[in-house]
């Protein structure tokens, strides 16, 4: 199956070389790259034109809209089977592509582990919590722990499949996170898999995007989670609306041989 990589982008010009190349080495010509960039004012946009790679496809936003906008712009923009999520400054490894292709023939949505790196590329003691294989199957455990806060789902160690779009697009302006829009619409769906071996080098460094929950103000936590009580009844919303819809395994077909396999 061809392969959407989408990235949101945003002054990211410092780590973005290694990040592409790491991802267009396990790309094949079917292949696209979608990036939106979030009015970038550093060299971004000219550093992701010198690829020259027709596979690299750019949008730019009309105005700042953050990262959840530009994902969702990014992922309305793809185009193919399987779509993988990727941030601006980290490093995918080698066979990304292929192992999380093999998974989603099981599950819409594939998500993995990871480990953390610092600006110069050291690895970093930091336990990233992570998602467990033995709990893909478990909906109400993971929408649980997503509300207490102690999930592992970061978008960036995720990829879907086109069949779940329709229930994640359009993701309201309100949402915070996409990647918990995201993960909450496949617990619902009932297909979900986690894949605990590290996918990708997350990149700690002092421009990261998104911050913890645990340095949030109480306000602040009490906050996120009414935004997810809002989220998930909608999703419900959503999935009750599209009942019909099948979100297990892929039916049997041609599969592309993926480079890395």
């Amino acid at each position: 199956m061809a392969v959407s990589v989408c990235m949101a982008t945003h002054n990211g010009e410092r780590f973005l070389d290694a990040q592409m190349r790491s991802i267009l080495d396990q790309l094949l010509p079917p292949d696209e790259i979608v990036v939106v960039d979030d009015c970038s004012t550093d060299a971004t946009r000219r550093l992701i034109d010198s690829f020259c790679d027709p596979r690299i496809k750019l949008f730019v936003n009309d105005r700042r809209r953050r990262e959840v906008w530009s994902f969702g712009r990014a992922i309305g923009l793809s185009r193919n089977a399987h779509i993988f999520l990727a941030d601006q400054d980290d490093v995918w490894l080698p066979g990304r592509v292929g192992r999380m292709s093999i998974g989603l023939q099981r599950a819409a949505l594939v998500t993995t582990n990871f480990e953390w790196i610092d600006a110069d590329g050291n690895p970093l003691p930091v336990s990233a919590g992570g998602v467990r294989a033995d709990a893909s199957g478990k909906s109400l455990k993971n929408l649980a722990d997503i509300f207490a806060g102690s999930t592992g789902y970061f978008g960036c160690a995720m990829a879907l499949r086109r069949d779940l779009v329709p229930l994640i697009l359009p993701i309201p302006p309100y949402v915070e996170s996409h990647d918990l829009w995201i993960a909450m619409a496949a617990n619902l769906a009932g297909s979900n898999l986690h894949l605990e071996e590290p996918s990708l080098l997350k990149r700690r460094h002092d421009n990261n995007a998104t911050r913890s929950v645990s340095d949030r103000g109480v306000v602040a936590k009490l906050r996120s989670r009414a935004i997810l009580v809002r989220a998930l009844l909608e999703l419900l919303g959503r999935r009750f609306t599209s009942a019909s819809r099948d979100y297990g395994a892929e039916r049997p077909g041609p599969h592309e041989k993926r480079a890395s396999e």
